[in-house]
């Protein structure tokens, strides 16, 4: 038994309480957010003191470059789009460096999800992330990269969005997939 400021709290309550799933989620839910902030200054830290790059002047000069512009192969649709996609080549390393960093450590959440006992259903979530975030690692390799931009950047920046919706997509299925064996087992 301990007595909190006159109030008397009995251990099993205690015990209880720390076993609530719910409490589990939260911390994974605190460290997530805490993880999300250091490795974005991480990468700002490593651009600016290692790589000697302006992430900030990068993602300024990213978004003003933004036309709206005529999607490749059609005639009617428009499109947000940067109007010189090769010219920010720090901020897809960023990018890439994020989703890599993102998506090994969703693959630690995923272990510790095991070790926590926690629901199929946040397993099932976190297994669905890393295949976006090591998905999308991939896709900025391939599509946002000089060699790829610098044929035909339009074209080549709408490919990368259009890959990205397969991606979600692709994500949602086996977050389903998961869940549908586990329900047959």
């Amino acid at each position: 038994m301990l007595i909190l400021s006159n109030t008397v709290i009995e251990e099993k309550e205690l015990n209880e309480r720390h076993r609530y799933p719910g409490y589990r989620e939260s911390i994974f839910s605190a460290v997530s957010a805490g993880f999300f902030f250091v490795l974005i200054g991480a990468i700002f830290v490593y651009a600016t003191f290692i790589q000697g790059i302006d992430l900030i002047g990068d993602i300024i000069a990213f978004f003003r470059d933004f036309d709206i512009v005529v999607v490749p192969h059609t005639r009617m649709i428009m499109l947000p789009a940067p109007g010189h996609p090769a010219e920010h080549l720090s901020l897809y390393s960023a990018a890439l460096q994020f989703s890599v960093v993102w998506g090994l450590y969703e693959i630690g959440v995923l272990a510790l999800r095991f070790v926590a006992r926690s629901t199929l259903d946040r397993k099932a979530e976190t297994s669905s992330n890393i295949v976006f975030w090591l998905g999308a690692s991939y896709l900025v390799s391939i599509f946002l990269n000089e060699t790829a931009l610098s044929a035909n950047s339009k074209e080549t920046w709408f490919v990368f969005w259009a890959a990205v919706i397969m991606l979600t997509g692709l994500s949602l299925v086996v977050r389903a997939i998961i869940l549908a064996l586990a329900r047959l087992l």
